[in-house]
């Protein structure tokens, strides 16, 4: 995956209207939980070997579990064909931080986990709140870098 020219505004203004609404409600609200952080579209091919565009949200240094170092961001947000997506790159006690708020996350016990990522099927099965909880908590646990400084 790589940093894309167009902006997060554009790709939202992209999406069919039946999902538009809900994910620029997602996108406000992680944004105003990371605020004075980058904000920026990522698009290629994805782990499992499907094209993504993700939006991203701070940027950060992870290193991956073959040794690699790669450029990431702290949280993600995708529409997928059937859900959204989430994913939570910091990392508390070890752990990605998005499994310890998938229980609170979820609505009626609705939000799919795992590793790093949380699915759910609809804006109306996670509880805004808790997102917003969360990637505060993100944000504090992953330090601006030195080009997100600079901003």
């Amino acid at each position: 995956m790589e940093r894309s020219d167009q902006s997060p505004d554009d790709f939202l203004a992209s999406i069919d209207d039946s999902r538009r609404e809900a994910m620029v409600s997602l996108d406000a609200t992680i944004t105003a939980a990371m605020p004075d952080r980058s904000r920026t579209l990522w698009r290629g091919v994805f782990w499992g070997g499907t094209d993504q565009s993700i939006i991203g949200y701070g940027d950060m240094i992870q290193q991956r579990p073959r040794g690699q170092v790669v450029e990431w961001f702290v949280v993600g947000l995708a529409l997928q064909k059937r859900n959204f997506s989430l994913y939570v790159n910091a990392v508390l006690d070890g752990a990605y931080l998005g499994g310890s708020y998938a229980d609170r996350l979820g609505v009626g016990g609705k939000v799919k986990v795992g590793a790093a990522s949380l699915g759910f099927t609809s804006i109306d099965k996670i509880d805004l709140d808790v997102l917003a909880e969360m990637c505060a908590h993100a944000n504090r646990l992953s330090p601006a870098t030195d080009a997100e400084n600079a901003l």
